[in-house]
């Protein structure tokens, strides 16, 4: 069995400990905190579990990749510290792990990374002799291996379009929705998140990969952005109240630009109450899904919406994101030491291993 460390315990963190603790091919030997106050608890405990898992949760980072783990789930966000998020992976990288994470949008798509990233992930598996895979959701499954499987169930194919449509309500991280992404912020407030350009660093890698599945040249990537207010204000029982007048839903489009039209769009649509920008699409059902659409011969459109802890459609999200990750391990230990994308490891089927703790 792969000794495996689960570094970071917030909302992915918390599932691949589930995750890790699941899988027949791996076993949890290690669990990294950052906050004090988890030292010395039991990963179960940590994971929202029944059951402890024998595994007590240290700050030493040093020591925990001293113990020689032979993988290690980077679960700690990438989103507003991608600097210290890069030196935590390449340091795991160095001790000789294969690294799985969803922390780095510009790995995604591996190939085209910027050089100043790429190169340190490189020497570092020279060094070490590990492995890196970066994916996630959205980017990530929903919008890489997802529409190329779907797509080879048709005929012809004229557009993708990958669609995440989430009611942020569920999302328990306040300083991203708030900030990054501008939900109960002023109307003429710049949202990080959809500053030109960015949308294009997040999700233009997922559009190449999709490109380089079907076989087409991207010639350029376009962006379009759409806002709306809050009628009213709305509470939210994770995240407080949203007031109105303020940004209350988001839409908006990465347009792979294919024969001089949009054929491989990837679109978001948020908000923050389902009251917001009815008219936008919805999920059928729940706060949340994640689409794909194949305009073609025959027209497909396969939705696929996932829940845990409780019915949470975020948890649900991450605990899939998760799974992608958690279940490449074995994989790429088989592996040469490299950098891989999600083109590179084959979506694998489920185990039927030991049950859940």
């Amino acid at each position: 069995m792969i000794p495996t460390l689960v570094w970071g315990t917030g909302n992915v963190g918390r599932a691949a400990i589930r995750a890790v603790a699941a899988h027949p091919a791996l076993k949890l030997t290690g669990v990294l905190v950052h906050n004090p106050a988890k030292v010395g608890r039991d990963a179960g405990d940590l994971a929202g579990l029944d059951t402890e898992l024998g595994v007590a949760a240290t700050d030493d980072i040093a020591a925990a990749l001293a113990s020689g783990p032979g993988a290690v789930v980077y679960a700690a966000s990438g989103d507003i510290r991608p600097d210290d998020a890069l030196a935590d992976i390449l340091r795991a990288l160095r001790a000789g792990a294969v690294v799985v994470t969803p922390a780095l949008y510009a790995l995604y798509d591996q190939r085209n990374a910027p050089a100043e990233l790429r190169e340190p992930v490189l020497a570092a598996i020279a060094e070490g002799g590990g492995s890196l895979f970066v994916s996630g959701v959205d980017p990530g499954w929903g919008n890489d291996v997802l529409p190329l499987l779907v797509s080879g169930l048709g005929s012809t194919v004229d557009v993708v379009r990958c669609q995440e449509i989430f009611d942020y309500t569920t999302y328990d991280q306040p300083d991203s929705v708030r900030y990054l992404v501008g939900m109960g912020q002023p109307m003429d407030y710049d949202p990080p998140m959809l500053m030109a350009s960015v949308p294009t660093m997040v999700w233009g890698g997922q559009i190449r990969l999709i490109a380089r599945g079907l076989g087409v040249a991207v010639e350029e990537i376009r962006e379009v952005v759409e806002r709306r207010p809050l009628e009213a204000t709305v509470s939210t029982e994770l995240m407080g109240e949203f007031e109105a007048g303020t940004q209350g839903a988001i839409r908006f489009e990465v347009q792979g630009i294919v024969d001089g039209r949009p054929r491989i769009v990837i679109e978001h649509i948020t908000r923050i109450h389902a009251s917001c920008a009815t008219d936008w699409p919805l999920p059928h059902s729940g706060a949340g899904a994640h689409r794909v659409i194949i305009e073609g011969r025959p027209r497909i459109e396969v939705t696929i919406q996932a829940t845990d802890e409780d019915g949470n459609h975020s948890a649900g999200g991450n605990a899939t994101a998760v799974g992608r990750l958690v279940g490449a391990i074995d994989w790429l230990v088989a592996a040469e030491p490299g950098l891989y994308d999600a083109l590179d490891i084959p979506l694998r089927p489920g185990t039927l291993g030991r049950n859940q703790p």
